[in-house]
């Protein structure tokens, strides 16, 4: 009886100490990769105000969720389809949206510290397009780009979808999930309250002439 009792109470210590990750697809992730100088199509300009980026951690007791701004960028579009393009979102934006007043701003401080994403040293992530292949369907696509994420790049490949495509915008979402620690973004968590390796990203993008 006692050894059932033992064994119960170490279970519940191990199911309470780790964090499922966020809803989303992982996104495919390798070594960076040579980017190409010269890309097929116009450029549009991306519309940092219609753009956004939302992230979402969970963790043993819940979930966080907020934004990073993307600060400019261009998509190549040729004939309707993305064929490449380039992102730089500020670091030093990220915040919480799901908390107030002292919780938000403990948690904001927290994610610009170098237990998280060091903003001081490193304001400014981005992401280059290095190949498009198509989706299921016309408005699908798989995009492969360099990630940097921390001065570290890494190549990811997800799925997107292109919303709207027109001669004067061009719109187009993804959803995906990283592996934070690829990014050297290494903190676990209290020991009663890990958090997870995962993080989700939800992406909307604007671009236009």
């Amino acid at each position: 009886m006692k050894k059932i009792v033992l064994f119960s109470a170490v279970a519940a210590m191990v199911l309470a100490s780790c964090a499922g990750n966020p809803e989303g697809k992982k996104a495919d992730t390798t070594d960076s990769v040579e980017t190409v100088d010269q890309v097929v199509g116009e450029a549009y300009n991306v519309d940092t105000t219609e753009s956004k980026v939302i992230w979402t951690g969970t963790k043993v007791t819940g979930a966080h969720t907020g934004t990073v701004n993307v600060k400019s960028g261009s998509i190549n579009v040729d004939k309707g389809a993305i064929t490449g393009g380039s992102f730089a979102l500020d670091m030093t934006s990220i915040n919480s949206t799901d908390l107030d007043g002292e919780y938000k701003e403990k948690l904001d401080g927290h994610l610009k510290a170098d237990d998280f994403f060091a903003v001081a040293a490193h304001p400014d992530a981005s992401f280059v397009i290095t190949e498009v292949k198509p989706g299921t369907t016309a408005s699908d696509a798989v995009i492969s780009g360099n990630l940097t994420i921390k001065g570290i790049s890494k190549n990811i490949t997800f799925d997107a979808k292109v919303e709207e495509a027109t001669d004067a915008v061009i719109k187009a979402t993804s959803d995906f999930n990283i592996a934070r620690e690829d990014w050297g973004v290494n903190y676990s968590g209290k020991e009663d309250d890990l958090i997870s390796k995962e993080i989700n990203f939800k992406v909307t993008i604007v671009a236009k002439k």
